[in-house]
């Protein structure tokens, strides 16, 4: 156990459990997460190891004999028929037969219908009557004589959901993390390991939580396949619904007029479309238009009476294109249907959160570590949808007036739900509020961005803020740095405006991007000083294009970098090396070298690892020495040539996320620019 679990233990005894634990009772039971660890909750919430070997068995025993496997269904009816009532684990709903006026439920599983339920189990538990919940329930088999009567009846019902938590002792317990500790509880609580994720990934995770904490919160995330989009939707909470996007309608959604029953909006906290991008599919326009209108007012009619709900609504699907394609030919919202890729509907989207930039799921990335039973997590977080923290970023920061009310609406419901989940007892710093601050302009700022591409009479919006000094602070989207050649674009500029005909009758594509060939050599850019900033997560970064042309014609380069130490870092080092070497000319000769301070637990196998830089250059005309900087004042980062150039690093190397795949190969491995990097700033000084 790492000093992080032991602290979860002391401060969440019983609400917590080891979250490997899950795959070791599930075998082949095809059941949600929070399920599981409904049950590991009951007899592993524990750090003493007999105790989680004891509830793991016991569990395993429960789900042996009471979920009810489809292939198993007969062999579960026949027990029920024999014994008179047996307990099953099973997914139900509950429908009306206004034939007999009477509820009868179906089980899925089990594979009957029919089942006679008493109004007061539909009372006590209106979903059932919804869509299909995961519940312990009792089943009684009582033959009739009688035709019409069915033989099955249902005893007892009890939803798979942890009882009334303690919403005060839990932000009390708050108080006891700090902001970093917190948030890595909570990575271990969706079931990540966090020391696979960057601070800005984690963030980024973490804002798939929003619509649980936020009423009327509209998410949208596009991204590659296998980034765990859907996850937390379908197996974090039982208060959100995962459906297929292609399998809504208005009445399962909204409201069935043949009997007036509300749809999935009135009964879940979040209604989560999977796989809802796609091109090629279509959408009923009358229910595209009852969207969108519940989406802006929280509101719906399909008869005289509105009608309001308080459902979020999550999108998800994968993209057809990477990043640069999107923006240089269309935008960033090109694989929705083409019934959603209506600029109305875009616009009620408070957040597109990049799934570019989130990490395809491996199995290094899952953690041993131990978080909050989800469940327990679930109800908190549904307990905090009755706050508002929309005001709290006021106290230290005011967000342009020149943003529209729907832009600073979306905004602020984003900070809302951020502040729920890492700072649900209030005490953040200006320094905190300003960090989620960025991303939530940002997450908004995307949307917008791409509004004005789709559609011209949406003006340009100037998304900043100003802080305590009355500095203003820009926002920028982290492809907007990277990819600044297309993502400004304008809807003018679309790439299929911009062919011309050549003097033979040839298409020649004119980029507004692109700088005609020259017809000589080109001139070095002139090096210039500047200051620059680079976001998480963004890509398109290498040592060449960083410090290249800086380093160009110098014999003589110094690089202080304290933590020049762990395996990863000195191929950081290497790697630097090898890029002086592909610069410089053949003859050139060239000295490095490195100041560093020594790591005084794996101190031998650093200076074996440095010392094999030494040799496995010679004879490349550049020379790598280092030493040991024992005074323990070497803070600066740095590097130094003897051309009069300084380079001010607060990194130093370490600009990129250190590699987490440990087989397989990565592309990442082999050319820095496919690496995501960490948020660092470069300062070029002429001394």
């Amino acid at each position: 156990m790492t000093t992080l679990d032991d602290k979860i233990n002391d401060h969440f005894a019983g609400f917590v459990v080891r979250k490997d634990l899950v795959k070791a009772v599930k075998g082949n039971a095809i059941v949600p997460t929070y399920v599981l660890e409904y049950l590991l909750g009951q007899y592993c919430a524990t750090d003493d190891e007999a105790s989680i070997e004891t509830g793991i068995e016991t569990v395993k025993e429960i789900l042996r004999k009471h979920y009810v496997h489809r292939s198993e269904a007969g062999l579960i009816q026949s027990t029920i028929k024999e014994k008179g009532r047996y307990k099953v684990i099973d997914q139900i709903s509950v429908s009306l037969n206004e034939k007999t006026d009477s509820y009868e439920a179906t089980f899925d599983n089990l594979g009957i219908k029919k089942v006679a339920v008493d109004s007061g189990t539909i009372k006590a538990h209106p979903k059932l009557l919804v869509t299909g919940v995961w519940c312990i329930a009792d089943v009684q088999y009582e033959f009739s004589e009688e035709a019409r009567t069915s033989p099955w009846m249902l005893e007892t019902i009890k939803p798979i959901q942890i009882a009334r938590v303690d919403y005060e002792g839990y932000k009390e317990a708050r108080g006891q993390f700090t902001k970093d500790e917190w948030i890595d509880l909570l990575m271990q609580s969706i079931g990540f390991n966090p020391d696979a994720f960057g601070r800005r990934s984690k963030l980024l995770q973490l804002m798939r939580l929003i619509p649980f904490v936020e009423r009327n919160y509209n998410i949208i995330e596009l991204g590659p396949k296998g980034t765990g989009k859907s996850h937390i939707y379908s197996e974090f909470s039982p208060h959100g619904q995962l459906i297929s996007g292609g399998e809504v309608t208005i009445p399962k959604l909204f409201v069935n007029n043949s009997n007036g029953r509300i749809g999935l909006v009135g009964y879940w906290d979040v209604v989560a479309f999977d796989e809802f991008a796609g091109r090629e599919k279509t959408a009923n326009k009358a229910l595209v238009d009852i969207m969108k209108n519940y989406m802006a007012n929280k509101t719906f009619s399909r008869g005289v009476n509105p009608m309001g709900a308080e459902a979020s609504f999550a999108f998800v699907g994968n993209t057809d294109h990477n990043v640069p394609y999107m923006l240089k030919n269309s935008d960033l919202f090109e694989a929705l249907p083409p019934q959603f890729h209506d600029s109305a509907f875009i616009d009620r989207l408070h957040a597109y959160l990049p799934g570019w930039e989130v990490d395809v799921i491996r199995g290094e990335m899952f953690t041993r570590g131990y978080g909050f039973i989800v469940d327990y997590l679930a109800e908190i977080l549904r307990h905090l949808r009755q706050e508002d923290f929309s005001n709290r970023p006021d106290q230290h920061f005011q967000i342009s007036e020149k943003i529209s009310t729907r832009d600073r609406d979306a905004i602020y419901k984003t900070m809302s739900g951020l502040l729920k989940v890492i700072f649900p007892a209030g005490g953040e710093s200006a320094e905190d509020v300003e960090e989620l601050l960025q991303l939530a302009l940002e997450s908004r700022k995307r949307v917008k961005d791409q509004l004005f591409r789709i559609d011209a009479t949406y003006p340009e919006v100037d998304f900043h803020y100003t802080g305590s000094d009355g500095q203003k602070r820009r926002v920028q989207t982290v492809e907007e740095q990277e990819f600044p050649q297309f993502y400004h674009r304008r809807p003018s500029q679309d790439p299929k405006d911009q062919e011309t005909p050549a003097d033979d009758g040839e298409v020649v594509e004119r980029d507004a991007a692109a700088v005609p060939a020259p017809q000589a050599a080109p001139e070095k850019p002139a090096l210039e000083e500047g200051h620059h900033v680079f976001a998480e997560n963004r890509k398109g970064v290498s040592y060449s294009k960083l410090f290249g042309p800086y380093l160009d014609g110098a014999r003589r380069i110094i690089v202080t970098d304290p933590y020049i130490r762990l395996r990863y870092q000195v191929r950081n080092m290497m790697e630097f090396v090898e890029m002086v070497i592909q610069r410089k000319a053949p003859e050139d000769q060239v000295a490095i070298h490195l100041v560093t301070a020594p790591d005084e637990g794996e101190i031998q196998m650093q200076r074996e690892l440095l010392e094999s830089i030494s040799g496995a250059i010679i004879g490349t005309g550049v020379e790598f020495t280092w030493a040991f900087d024992t005074s323990g004042s070497a803070h600066a980062r740095d590097i130094i040539t003897d051309t009069g150039w300084k380079i001010v690093l607060d990194r130093g190397l370490d600009i990129f996320q250190p590699p987490m795949r440990r087989e397989g190969f990565n592309l990442g491995d082999r050319l820095q620019e496919h690496r995501m990097a960490k948020g660092f700033y470069v300062t070029y000084v002429r001394q």
